[in-house]
């Protein structure tokens, strides 16, 4: 019931951005691997972004329990990755939750090749000043907003010069908010309101991940309208849209990315063109689908 309330205001009150046009920039796909062949497949099949994650401190405590992945990466797999795909996405790197050695995280990541630094894991706006301090222009930063602190001071954080993109983590960020599915937080309107704050100071956004269309037990095509809903500009690909630790044959790798990267495509280009009606309609699709996939947790 609570949910159905916050979903009727969220749909009441909520302002739709500006609809992108097909020929604007299309969500910008991010992948997370350190192996350089899968990330060459990936970059070459349109991916934009290949996501180093180093970040270990913690996680496990607070994912505990949960299938989640936990990579490892380290610096020098940026280097790896850099040599095999030159030019052709940008590399971020995820280092560790503020500690005494995030400066030489931030410079290992930096003189491997980073492109972009995500913070995780940060709670107040003198956070993200230390970070943009430490990384001081060399890269860009791009802090992960998981934390409800982070959401409660959002208003502060998103004045702080040297933000470049913000990424909302559903992960952690519903585990602070005691939920039950990721998802629970598109359908009771917080992911709404984090949008538009970061839309209001002009910082590009994007939030959670994504599958392959044709898949999910929330399909991956009402996930995608709902980025378009909220002017996105990010999102992962989920381990479900490619599960290289299960799929070893490098052919199917390569099918797997070259069909599934056509496959958003092919979404996005369909949600160029939906009525803001449109746009409300799948909203509801979400928030019934979540509410029946929690339902089916309880149980």
């Amino acid at each position: 019931k609570a949910i159905r309330r916050q979903r009727q205001m969220c749909i009441r009150d909520r302002s739709i951005p500006a609809r992108r046009s097909e020929g604007d920039q299309m969500l910008k796909l991010m992948y997370i691997t350190n192996d350089p062949a899968v990330a060459k497949i990936a970059a070459d099949a349109g991916v934009d972004r290949i996501f180093i994650d180093m970040e270990v401190l913690g996680k496990a405590e607070r994912q505990g329990g949960m299938d989640t992945v936990q990579s490892h990466h380290v610096p020098e797999d940026i280097a790896k990755v850099r040599a095999a795909i030159g030019g052709s996405a940008e590399i971020m790197a995820r280092i560790n939750p503020l500690n005494p050695y995030s400066q030489a995280e931030i410079d290992a990541s930096v003189e491997n090749g980073a492109d972009v630094i995500m913070l995780p894991m940060w709670h107040t706006a003198d956070d993200l000043r230390r970070l943009v301090s430490m990384v001081d222009g060399r890269a860009k930063v791009m802090p992960l907003l998981e934390t409800d602190t982070a959401a409660d001071n959002l208003p502060e954080a998103v004045k702080v010069s040297g933000i470049d993109q913000m990424h909302i983590g559903l992960n952690d960020l519903h585990l602070c908010y005691h939920q039950k599915f990721m998802f629970q937080l598109l359908a009771d309107g917080t992911v709404d309101r984090l949008c538009a704050g970061l839309r209001e100071a002009n910082i590009p956004y994007g939030f959670g991940g994504v599958g392959r269309p044709g898949s999910g037990t929330l399909p991956a095509e009402y996930i995608i309208g709902e980025h378009y809903r909220l002017g996105s500009q990010y999102v992962i690909l989920s381990r479900s849209f490619c599960n290289t630790g299960k799929i070893t044959d490098m052919d199917e790798i390569q099918r797997i990315f070259a069909e599934g990267v056509a496959d958003i495509r092919r979404v996005e280009r369909d949600c160029t063109a939906w009525t803001q009606e449109q746009f409300e309609e799948n909203h509801r699709r979400v928030c019934a689908c979540v509410e029946n996939i929690v339902k089916g947790m309880g149980a």
